[in-house]
């Protein structure tokens, strides 16, 4: 089937469409009814249906003679370590920790947070909590303590699981004494922690609520699946980036694997036995969806890789995993790719690798400019795939197809709406939906497609609130864009991202794709700063290529030319500067808004989820060099 048709099926018969997909998956009881809307906005896939989540991911390859197959590479540079977990391992290792955290009270409906670093316990330890039917959520390892103590006063988890350390690159981060200051912090104190000690690091367990996870799983006996309904929840994961009061997206159970299993042909074209890797970390959305669920949905081989795109050890380490393991598809940010680009712009550390079973790079996380489209391209000889999608959605909302139909690639598009996924741009003031070309707000039409957030975690009213109150019957991404004339979906930025420049609306991400262009210009953010005269005027941000000898301000002018040649006078773009990186969140999202507070020099908090908090100061003393941020 044509692209053209099932899109039209998905959207003028969901039931029918989605209802097939479902026949995917394995269920203990088959559905009432595929789609319950009578309540909106709140959407119920597959009510009635009872399926257990590990039982889809593990159990029934193992039961279909596919025991023996590779389930999990775990790909480790800062332990020099690469180890291999076949489907039957998965299912032992799962059982038994599913066992002793039964063995612990820890049975369906309760809370487990796993607060653990790249290893292949954080992918049982999810496994393990899908077993019981108790519902998980993974905390990027290395939090800081007070925003691991808000998670854990509004998830209330009855157990933790935590691992004695982390290993950032050559920096070991000991992971215990954080987990014991949140817990210190938070009103909710969990019955017990249960503690992996890594060779790096031993943590000190307090007697009488930590255990030692090795003396745990030798002792425990193995845990059966328990059934769970379609509509209970799998997971809760709070979004990056989350201050004060937390924002938990749920995920379903039922929606979530027929989706999921879904994407894994039709947009990544992998099937059982297929290597694939999503260079991201559990923590994230993309580590849940595409590292752990569906892959193994679909019984393909996935990669757990503990370290980073340059640095662990070169800007060749990406390539190198995918001769390796024969990897047919990777999903990373276009941020890891500026990074490669950045320290190997002429791409010398591919060359000895044997890529040949490499087929696709798909990047998502932020837009992804043209000029790294372009540089990946031509250094991979491969299609490069952008596509756009969110924490509240699991899966991709607007993307290219590798199993379905593949469409010729516009750079900076991110191509087609997903079957499902009902999108159109409104106009912010009128809610008006807008015609081919015109940019404004994207945003779905209700109900939403299978995986997508049910509500937030306790708190149904800020579900609505935040998602569903600004435009009735839609839900709102937060992204601002349009759709051209051929149905590609151009996504600009978060809708926080235009700038108002004496009254004209101003897209930054535009101007960033300006920027990038520059032959000398590895990466870049243009943010929006206060101007007493125009309201804001935008401020431009450069990273330079390594081994750039042209002076500064030479490349700081023809930034400034190509961006008044190319969007015209009226973009007042006359600021930017060098820095020596951006700040960015550990999934490699710039952190625009804070760069922006920076800028105007207001006060702000160093976010939690940042790589590298010491890039906030040097933003700091560029922008004072051209008369912003604080005097």
């Amino acid at each position: 089937m044509k692209y053209d048709e099932v899109y039209r099926e998905s959207l003028e018969n969901p039931v029918g469409f989605w209802g097939r997909a479902a026949e995917e998956i394995a269920w203990d009881r088959k559905w009432d009814r595929v789609l319950d809307f009578s309540n909106p906005p709140f959407c119920k896939w597959f009510p009635g249906g009872m399926l257990n989540t590990c039982f889809n991911a593990v159990d029934v390859h193992v039961l279909q003679g596919r025991g023996g197959q590779t389930a999990l590479i775990y790909d480790s540079p800062v332990t020099d370590t690469v180890a291999t977990f076949s489907y039957a391992d998965l299912k032992a290792r799962a059982s038994k920790v599913a066992g002793f955290l039964k063995g612990i009270g820890v049975g369906k409906g309760d809370t487990v947070i796993i607060y653990m670093p790249m290893i292949p316990e954080a992918v049982i330890s999810m496994l393990a909590c899908a077993r019981l039917g108790a519902i998980h959520s993974v905390v990027f390892g290395g939090f800081a303590p007070p925003e691991l103590a808000i998670r854990i006063e509004d998830a209330r988890p009855k157990a933790i699981l935590s691992a004695s350390c982390g290993i950032e690159v050559k920096r070991i981060i000991p992971y215990k004494p954080l987990l014991d200051e949140a817990i210190e912090i938070s009103s909710h104190k969990p019955e017990t922690c249960v503690i992996l000690q890594r060779p790096q690091v031993t943590a000190e367990l307090i007697p009488g609520r930590d255990l030692d996870w090795a003396e745990q799983e030798a002792g425990a006996q193995p845990a059966e699946c328990v059934s769970v309904g379609a509509n209970d929840p799998l997971y809760i994961l709070y979004t990056s980036g989350t201050t004060g009061r937390p924002k938990g997206v749920v995920r379903d159970n039922g929606g979530h694997a027929v989706a999921l299993k879904w994407s894994m042909k039709h947009i990544y074209d992998i099937g059982p036995g297929d290597v694939y890797w999503a260079a991201s970390d559990v923590g994230w959305v993309v580590g849940h969806s595409y590292i752990v669920y569906a892959p193994l949905f679909m019984g393909a081989t996935t990669i757990v890789y503990e370290g980073k795109p340059v640095g662990t050890p070169d800007p060749g380490a990406f390539w190198r995993v995918i001769s390796q393991h024969g990897v047919k598809a990777l999903f990373t940010a276009p941020t890891a790719i500026r990074a490669i680009k950045r320290e190997d712009p002429s791409g010398r550390y591919l060359k000895g690798y044997d890529i040949s079973r490499f087929e696709t790079l798909f990047l998502a996380g932020e837009r992804l400019d043209p000029d790294t489209y372009y540089w990946a391209t031509e250094l991979l000889q491969r299609p490069v795939i952008d596509h756009w999608w969110q924490t509240e959605t699991a899966w991709t909302i607007a993307g290219n197809f590798r199993g379905l139909e593949e469409f010729p690639i516009k750079a900076g598009s991110a191509t087609k709406p997903m079957p499902g996924y009902n999108l159109t741009v409104v106009d912010s003031a009128s809610a008006e939906e807008l015609g081919p070309n015109m940019n404004g707000v994207l945003v779905v039409k209700l109900p939403l497609p299978p995986a997508n957030l049910p509500t937030l975690w306790n708190d149904d009213k800020r579900f609505v609130e935040s998602y569903m109150n600004p435009f009735p019957g839609y839900y709102l991404t937060g992204d601002g864009g349009f759709i051209d004339e051929e149905g590609y979906v151009w996504v600009m930025g978060r809708v926080d991202d235009v700038i108002n420049v004496a009254g004209h609306r101003l897209s930054t991400g535009g101007m960033e794709e300006v920027l990038a262009r520059h032959p000398d210009v590895a990466e870049c953010a243009v943010v929006g700063a206060h101007d007493n005269l125009k309201g804001q005027v935008p401020v431009g941000f450069v990273v330079l290529k390594a081994g750039v000898t042209k002076p500064q301000e030479e490349v700081i002018s023809e930034v400034v030319r190509m961006v008044r040649s190319e969007i015209g006078p009226i973009a007042s773009f006359k600021q930017a500067v060098v820095v020596a990186g951006l700040p960015k969140t550990r999934s490699g999202k710039v952190l625009r808004g804070t760069m922006r507070k920076i800028a105007d020099g207001e006060e702000y908090s160093i976010p939690s989820t940042i790589d590298d908090p010491t890039v906030l100061d040097a933003i700091g003393e560029a922008v004072k060099k051209i008369g912003y941020g604080k005097k």
